[in-house]
This record gives structure tokens, sequence and C-alpha cells, in this order.
């Protein structure tokens, strides 16, 4: 293959030496390598990533290089159906031709790979060639996948296509049969994406972006429907918590009722309603009789001057 091309062209070295690090250094989650006739057409595959609805299944691709390569970036198409990307059409990642601007030299074949396996479950945000099928569909399609390579290209192309396949089916584990319940609700963000393909290596990771079409308006609608579709666990936490509020107010209520009693209102018993009864008909007959033994005693002094 290297006798085909000048040695000293900076792509051709740059590609040869990227050629000979991936047949030294296999992975179980990818395989790519060139064309025999040409070694700026690359066929490759990646396994889905676990923990999806992509997990299990075997993906092939192609992978055009420009001249210019590694200053200028490649071009990514997808050949088997996935679900998450249209197939035999470029797709528009930060890593790929449609955004040369946030390429960067020191990425390669390889680190391309590792950052379209970790972008896979994101939400699609309508960029160009993606695709947002149901989970069942993907999951279906990640099983067909594994049965036969895609049918693509000349006869050397689709040799070097059943190579690859041969390979990944011997580094993948068996399909997992998951249940409804087992896949994520939930796509990881962008921002995920990115983590996951962070490396302190010198050769480090891109941060992949797929570019919506009008993303402002996109954010803005998201938004919307954020607030408007409120998470249902959420909304009962809140409401467990506002029932824990109102029942320690009406506690801290009974709390202080008790603590600042009102001021006891003494009702008089029937036995004491009757000694005062007592009381007052006693005195009144003590006042009679004085007013009598005053009247007598009037009466005689009276007498006793009319006899003198």
């Amino acid at each position: 293959m290297a006798d085909k091309y000048n040695l000293k062209n900076p792509a051709v070295k740059r590609i040869l030496q990227e050629v000979k690090e991936m047949q030294s250094n296999p992975s179980d989650d990818f395989m790519s390598l060139p064309i025999e006739e040409n070694i700026f057409e690359w066929q490759f595959a990646i396994r889905g990533p676990c923990d999806t609805e992509f997990e299990g299944g075997i993906y092939h691709g192609r992978i055009q290089l420009p001249s210019e390569y590694p200053f200028k970036p490649p071009s990514f198409m997808l050949l088997s159906p996935n679900g998450r990307f249209e197939t035999q059409t470029k797709i528009c990642l930060s890593i790929s031709n449609h955004h040369p601007e946030h390429w960067q030299p020191s990425w390669s074949v390889r680190t391309a790979l590792v950052a379209l396996i970790a972008f896979m479950p994101t939400s699609p945000n309508g960029a160009l060639g993606s695709l947002d099928y149901k989970k069942e569909e993907r999951r279906t399609l990640a099983i067909k996948s594994r049965e036969a390579p895609p049918r693509f290209g000349t006869p050397e192309r689709q040799k070097l296509i059943d190579e690859i396949h041969e390979y990944m089916l011997s580094k993948a584990p068996a399909v997992p049969q998951l249940s409804s319940t087992q896949v994520p609700e939930e796509h990881p963000s962008e921002e995920e994406a990115e983590a996951q393909v962070n490396s302190p290596n010198p050769e480090a990771l891109p941060a992949v972006e797929e570019v919506p079409d009008q993303a402002g308006d996109r954010i803005v609608e998201e938004q919307e429907e954020v607030l408007a579709n409120a998470n249902p666990a959420g909304v009962e936490a809140s409401r467990e918590i506002q029932s824990s509020v109102s029942r320690n107010q009406l506690l801290q209520k009974s709390d202080t009722r008790v603590q600042n009693p009102k001021p006891e209102t003494r009702v008089q018993k029937p036995d004491d309603r009757l000694f005062t009864l007592a009381a007052i008909g006693l005195t009144i007959a003590i006042v009679v009789l004085l007013l009598k033994k005053f009247i007598k005693s009037t009466q005689h002094g009276a007498v006793f001057l009319d006899e003198s």
C-alpha cells in the first residue's frame, strides 16, 4: 500500500502512521482501516454504547480524509440503519468537515470514532443527517445490525467491510434483552457526551457537538417545553414538602395555644350562691329586729314623757 504513494507527503505519512497504530492497538469498541485502492477512503465499524438502546449493535460507516489531512477534518457517513443518523449522508458534527473551525490536527481517526460512539445516545436537536427514532425501533435495528454487514461500494471495499464486521462480532458480547424499563428515559446531554470523550492524554479527544438548524429558536422552544412539562417526580416532591410545612405550621399553632392559655373565667358553684343568699337573708333579719327594737324603745320613751 505504501509503495503507491509519496511518503514525503505529510498527509500520506500521517495516514500510514494511523493505520499502523490502529492495527497494533486494536479496540473492542471500533475498528477502521483504509481500502486497498485509496488510503484516503476508510471503512469503520463502531459498537453501540452500553446501557443504551444501541447496545449490542455493530454500525458500519465510511470516512473520507481530505488531501490536507490532518490540517482539515474528515467527513463521516453511516451505512448501517441505526435510528440516530441517516445512512449514506454526511453527518454534521464538530469533528466533521461541516465545521472545520472546530477541528484540531492533533485529533485522529481513532479519537473521532471514540467521540462518535459517545455522541450516539444524545438528542439530535434537528441537526443535518440526524434522526430521532423511538427506543424500541433503535433496539430492533441494533439487533439486526449484527446479522450481516451493509452492502456498499466495490468488491474490494465490500471485502474490507466484511472483515471488519467479523472482527467486531468476535469482540462483541451477546445482545442484551432490555426491557422498556431498563432503557434510559432520557438521552444524555451534549455536555455529558463531551465529558465522556475528555481524556488526559496528550492526544485529547474532541468535544463533539451536533450543530442544529436555527439553534436559537430551538433553545427557546426547548425551554418552553421544559416549563410546560414539569417533572412529575419534582411536582410530587414539592407537594410533600408543602404538606410537611403545613403540618409543622399546625403543630406550631397548637403549641402556641398550650403555651399561652386564655384567662380562666371562674364560675360560681350552686353552693356559693346559696351561701350568699343565706347571708343576705340573715342580714335583712338582723336589720328588721334592730328596727323593731328601736321602734319599741321609742314608744316607751313617749309613754314615759306622757306620764310625767
